[in-house]
């Protein structure tokens, strides 16, 4: 599946707390408002940062929407791929 025709874009997203949606973990994170993607997207972004800083902590990242997976749109990211850690 995928949606090859969406570029790769950088967002800025946020780490948010949600308990019990049926995803691994109960850290998310969401592209935040006025960026063209939709903010109730789910993004596929690394544990390891969202572990090591607070709640609400925002990150600009490399990312495309996608249904990769066959299902509901989302946007993806790599655990591989740089992001930026912005400081408020």
């Amino acid at each position: 599946m995928g949606l090859p025709q969406e570029p790769y874009v950088w967002l800025t997203v946020e780490t948010y707390r949600e308990s019990g949606s049926g995803m691994h973990g109960d850290i998310h994170v969401r592209p935040l408002p006025g960026q063209g993607v939709p903010t109730t997207y789910r993004v596929r972004f690394p544990r390891a940062p969202r572990k090591a800083y607070p709640i609400g902590q925002k990150f600009r990242v490399p990312a495309k929407v996608t249904n990769r997976d066959g299902g509901n749109k989302f946007v993806h990211t790599n655990h591989a791929w740089d992001y930026e850690v912005i400081k408020d």
